[in-house]
């Protein structure tokens, strides 16, 4: 990770937030982006809602500072990287001398899969290659630095695509690093202000193709593109073959990392930077990758209790993250010996029963006319795609709560402001019983169940009122 237009095909399909659409027949695309920005994003996308993502590599193995551990030591040589060397390893320890080291034992799978799935996610990203250059899968382009040849001495990335798939619920796709800190392709071609393309023609290109065509993945989340710009990548070439001819052509998603100038501004969903959130609608689909450590994307030994978010935070972000039509990418850094510590687990279990509980709210959710509402800001709108139809005539908003109205035990809300008469129900998930309420000079005041039955209910971290209208609400589109 680094620190810190799309036009629509017409189609019969309805089309949201300008990027969905249904039944429409691919075409070829053009290496151009304005052919390539006209795909329509997958479906499965955009209803998921929430991801998974998994920073592990060779890092994993010294656990300091972060995953750009190497980069710190050995590039910039930043003295609290040097002296942690010092002070722990033998004179002319290299970096390569770690691998030996990344050794997995305890990696399971299937019991990452099974947390996952509990998690309440949807898809996943693994890292298959970091900046570092290690390839978690037996790529024939890494010789004596991938998880077959030194380490684990397993196909990491297999067998993960394997259990994430068999759980039914969960599709998996990979992160890609596009430079190597230290590759000397790469160093060199960067030396010729890269007019010459050995490592992309020699490394990048092969090891990707190799990846889509092996293990067909679903995402494709590139990084490592601020050095150069994207026609050293030949980006546009690539995603012509990608969308055009790969095995995964009508449902792989991209993001927005191939090359200086490409950052939020092209791919299938854009991601902006490192923990993006605008807190506002967006005119592409977007995603917000963050970390629960929020220091670091890898695991580190010297991590603080404060230095991970709540359970409420987490949630708080995954709340507002939807409501501004994004979704969401958690991350967590496993150890080297391939466990993922109690304190990540606790927190994807605790925001997985919350989504068994709220996630009509989240997926398959759109934004609705407000995202954040004017008079109780903890409250975030979502509204059910297709929630009106002739017959009924109804629409669904939800309005999750971030904080507990302790004092009142209500909460006011003035995006009804002038649509009292057609409020015909207000429930609050996990409570099947009605909710009183009553209109007020700038919207409404909805009344909680009592805090007991909340309690026993065990309803907590946020709450979602389910607000069912009988008029057809304008939707952003």
């Amino acid at each position: 990770m680094r620190s810190a237009r799309t036009s629509v095909w017409l189609c019969s399909a309805v089309v949201v937030l300008g990027v969905l659409c249904l039944g429409c027949t691919a075409g070829k695309y053009e290496p151009t982006w304005e052919s390539l920005d006209s795909r329509p994003l997958p479906k499965w996308y955009d209803d998921a809602k929430v991801g998974i993502f998994i920073h592990w590599g060779v890092y994993a193995v010294p656990s300091y500072g972060s995953e750009w551990f190497w980069i710190n030591w050995q590039g910039s040589r930043t003295e609290e990287y040097v002296q942690f060397m010092a002070n722990n390893y033998k004179p002319g320890f290299t970096y390569q001398d770690f691998a030996s080291d990344f050794t997995a034992e305890l990696f399971n799978a299937t019991e990452w899969a099974e947390l996952f799935a509990r998690s309440g996610a949807r898809y996943v990203v693994l890292t298959s290659k970091h900046h570092e250059g290690y390839t978690l899968w037996p790529s024939k382009h890494t010789f004596g630095w991938n998880a077959m040849d030194v380490g684990p001495h397993r196909d990491v990335l297999g067998e993960l695509a394997n259990a994430v798939r068999a759980t039914g619920q969960l599709t998996f796709g990979v992160y890609y690093s596009l430079f190597e800190w230290f590759n000397r392709l790469y160093l060199n071609d960067k030396l010729h202000v890269f007019m010459q393309r050995e490592y992309v023609d020699g490394k990048v290109w092969p090891e990707l193709q190799e990846l889509v065509n092996t293990y067909r993945p679903e995402v494709l989340w590139s990084d490592g593109d601020w050095e150069a710009p994207d026609g050293y990548w030949k980006a546009k070439e690539f995603f012509a073959w990608l969308y055009n001819e790969s095995p995964v052509r009508d449902t792989i998603v991209t993001n927005d990392r191939w090359g200086m100038g490409t950052l939020c501004l092209h791919g299938d969903f854009h991601t902006c930077s490192d923990r993006y959130n605008p807190g506002v609608l967006q005119k592409h689909k977007w995603e917000n990758a963050m970390t629960i450590d929020r220091k670091s994307w890898g695991h580190r030994v010297n991590a603080r209790l404060e230095d991970f978010m709540t359970t409420d935070e987490l949630i708080g972000e995954l709340v507002t993250t939807v409501s501004c039509g994004g979704n969401i990418l958690i991350n967590v850094g496993p150890t080297k010996a391939g466990t993922i510590e109690a304190i990540f687990a606790e927190r994807l279990v605790e925001m997985g029963r919350w989504l068994k509980v709220n996630g009509p709210a989240i997926y398959k959710s759109q934004p609705w006319q407000y995202q954040n509402d004017t008079l109780t800001g903890s409250v975030w709108y979502t509204a059910t795609k297709g929630s009106s139809n002739r017959r009924s005539n109804f629409r669904t908003i939800f309005a999750t709560v971030l904080d507990y109205p302790y004092k009142t035990n209500s909460v006011r809300l003035g995006a009804f402001s002038n649509q009292v008469t057609n409020i015909a129900q207000i429930t609050m998930l996990g409570y099947n019983t009605a909710l009183k309420w009553k209109p007020t000079e700038d919207g409404i005041m909805v009344e909680f169940p009592p805090k007991n039955e909340i309690d026993r209910l065990e309803l907590k971290h946020a709450w979602t009122l389910k607000i069912t209208l009988t008029t057809q609400w304008p939707l952003n589109v």
